[in-house]
């Protein structure tokens, strides 16, 4: 440069040269471009002050192709040449950079490359910091003419400026990505905490939560892995694998290793390579088939334990790392909390449906089984029995039902129970002829753990279990004296004490007894109390045996032989005229469980469309029940002239006098034969049944 102009002219197309770059790389090189006319720099390198004071590092360069690889980071330290260049802010001239670098160890692998030659070390500041200095090496042999320090050190001041502006514009897209990704972050916790409060099953919430990590993330896999507690395995639940080619959807199931049970008690995400010898052998191999390289597990724990782990796999080399180790905590929180409710929901579920089938299933049962309709009878005396229970079923009165062995006591109890305001809650029936009186106590008022040896747990009675519905007791005349003081306060004062406790329950039960026992008899006898009797016979129904009603034996027939042959799958489409006459005329002493399991043998025997009945035993059974029925029956005079007097009507179609009339038939006179009828208290609703029939 000749005069002063052209260095004005020069440092002004290098202020606006600089101000032009964007980077302080492009800064360093434009420097060497402006001053390749007067002098020519080996290279340009910025060192930058640390936070401590003590020591710079190399924070960019621009060299030439044979100049010494120092890489970006390098150290210098804070003496000599260095501490005098920022300490009297001028520049300094250093004649031998090798020597100087000896001094700095990050330097002096490099100082045998850099004989001969000099540098001048610039210090880069403004008014406001100090940031660094700026080295320009020289080739050996080349001065620095004074006019280029002068330019240089002008220049300085220029790239301190660019500097701060630089670091000004990288602070600020550091902090602009940094709201960005806390944006995201928000968003993402904000969208996972959404699907938490608006999806209760399990299935749906990895669903919606898999999606909106894969979109964040941008990673390939994401499953659910739960603990089974009884196993101590991980069972994969949920897998998200869009890309997948079918290999991971056969590993369902993994032992935890060592490192897994440390993950747990850590407690925070863990990042590991798919070929870990960490992981399972089978999903190890089934990540290495699906060329995923860099994975992710998260905890997830809950208040009593580990619950599983929520696992991302990626197919890029360290996808997923330190970075994101925080905002994969508080997804693994949110979801480990949000995991035991889900569970516990589908548990929930799971039980509600198994007791709602249960509860269809009993209801299907008590109205195929057990409903008023399928009581089949038309006779007068079983609508009678009809009427009753109708009167009856409303209130909560106790009704006693009194009739021989397989008339459907049960049956009539149920239609008492459904017709009444407790159909909604629970009819509970016990045998007590079925149960050893030393049990009974304990089957009817519960006990509690340790009140006698084999009670190993508390127990509920049957009066505890219907409460608010109905407790059907059949055989109540079986019950001991011992027992029947309990049953009566029981039944009266609707409270009592399980076995083993002093505390007092109080239920609300309704009280349906029944028996085929005489127990007016058993009461002169000793066998049954009498004021647990009067307690029991608020409302008396009594069933009629089957040869009372021998008019419904043909609907029963046919009732029984459809609901049978349609369960044994028969087409069973006629029952011979003569086979029922003689069903229609057998006593039945087991009444209707005899006439159904006869006619479930007959539907068995039956080979075609006719059924088949096996006349002979029916015949049988009429013979022994015949004896049976005039040694026990017909114990007195009385009750033989009623039954004689009965029959005379009925054959003669209920005509008292006259031709073929009943008197005639008895070889009475028409007044004295009704007479008797009065004395004997037969009426119409008598003898027109038996006609009937």
């Amino acid at each position: 440069m000749t005069t002063a102009e052209d260095r004005y002219r020069t440092l002004l197309d290098a202020s606006s040269a600089l101000a032009d770059q964007p980077t302080v790389r492009a800064v360093l090189q434009s420097l060497r471009g402006v001053l390749a006319s007067t002098s020519k720099l080996h290279g340009a390198e910025l060192y930058v002050l640390g936070d401590d004071g003590d020591s710079l590092s190399s924070f960019e360069f621009d060299r030439d192709v044979d100049a010494p690889a120092i890489r970006v980071g390098a150290r210098l330290l804070r003496i000599d040449a260095v501490a005098k260049a920022l300490d009297e802010q001028k520049p300094v001239f250093v004649p031998d950079l090798s020597q100087e670098m000896l001094k700095h160890p990050d330097m002096a692998p490099f100082a045998p490359e850099v004989v001969g030659r000099s540098t001048y070390l610039f210090p880069v500041s403004t008014s406001q910091k100090q940031y660094g200095i700026l080295s320009t090496p020289k080739l050996p042999g080349q001065q620095f003419p004074p006019e280029d320090v002068e330019m240089l050190s002008a220049l300085a001041s220029h790239v301190a400026v660019a500097l701060e502006c630089a670091l000004a514009r990288d602070a600020a897209e550091l902090y602009q990505r940094e709201v960005v990704q806390q944006r995201d972050r928000l968003s993402l916790l904000l969208e996972i905490n959404n699907f938490i409060v608006s999806k209760l099953e399990v299935a749906d919430l990895f669903q919606a939560v898999a999606g909106s990590l894969r979109k964040h993330f941008g990673n390939d896999l994401t499953s659910l892995w739960l603990l089974n507690k009884q196993t101590g395995c991980l069972e994969r639940k949920f897998l998200d694998f869009p890309t997948g080619k079918g290999i991971l959807e056969k590993v369902a199931v993994a032992v935890p290793t060592k490192e897994i049970d440390e993950w747990w008690r850590l407690g925070t995400p863990q990042f590991y390579s798919s070929e870990d010898a960490i992981l399972p052998p089978a999903l190890r191999e089934a990540k290495i088939a699906e060329s995923l390289r860099s994975s992710v597990a998260v905890p997830l724990m809950g208040v009593h334990g580990p619950l599983g782990a929520l696992a991302m796999d990626s197919r890029k080399e360290n996808a997923l790392g330190e970075a994101d180790r925080d905002l994969l905590s508080q997804i693994g929180t949110q979801i480990s909390l949000v995991l035991d409710n889900a569970l516990a929901y589908g548990r929930l579920l799971a039980s509600r449906d198994d007791v709602e089938e249960q509860r269809l299933y009993l209801e299907s049962e008590i109205n195929s089984e057990y409903n008023f309709e399928d009581i089949i009878g038309k006779s007068s005396m079983m609508k009678k029995v009809f009427e009753q229970v109708s009167i009856v079923a409303p209130t909560d009165s106790t009704v006693l039902l009194h009739g021989e062995t397989g008339t459907g006591k049960e049956l009539i109890a149920r239609a008492i129970h459904n017709l009444s305001p407790r159909r909604e809650r629970t009819f509970v029936r016990m045998n007590c002829a079925a149960i050893p009186s030393g049990l009974l106590e304990s089957e009817l008022f519960g006990h509690e753990k340790g009140a006698f040896t084999g009670a190993i747990i508390q127990k509920k009675g049957r009066f505890e279990l219907a409460d608010h519905g109905s407790l059907f007791l059949d055989e109540i005349g079986d019950i001991s004296l011992e027992l029947q003081p309990k049953l009566l306060r029981a039944v009266q004062e609707q409270e009592f004490e399980r076995l083993g406790s002093a505390r007092t329950i109080q239920v609300n039960v309704r009280m349906i007894a029944a028996t085929h026992r005489d127990l007016p008899a058993m009461i002169r006898e000793g066998k049954f109390r009498e004021d647990l009797f009067y307690r029991l016979n608020v409302f008396p129904i009594e069933i009629p045996p089957l040869r009372e009603r021998k008019g419904d034996i043909p609907l029963l027939v046919n009732y029984f032989v459809a609901k049978l042959s349609r369960r044994m799958g028969k087409n069973i489409e006629s029952i011979p005229r003569k086979a029922m006459e003689v069903l229609s005329d057998a006593a039945w002493p087991g009444n209707v469980r005899e006439l159904q399991n006869f006619i479930e043998r007959a539907v068995i025997l039956t080979q075609g469309s006719e059924l088949y009945v096996p006349v002979a035993e029916v015949k049988n059974g009429v013979r022994a029940s015949a004896t049976t029925s005039t040694s026990t029956s017909v114990s007195t005079f009385q009750a033989a002239e009623r039954q004689a007097i009965i029959d005379a009507l009925q054959g003669a179609s209920g005509k008292i006098g006259g031709t073929d009339g009943a008197a005639e038939r008895l070889g009475l006179k028409r007044t004295t034969l009704q007479n008797k009828m009065r004395k004997l208290k037969i009426t119409r609703a008598d003898y027109s049944a038996q006609a009937q029939s």
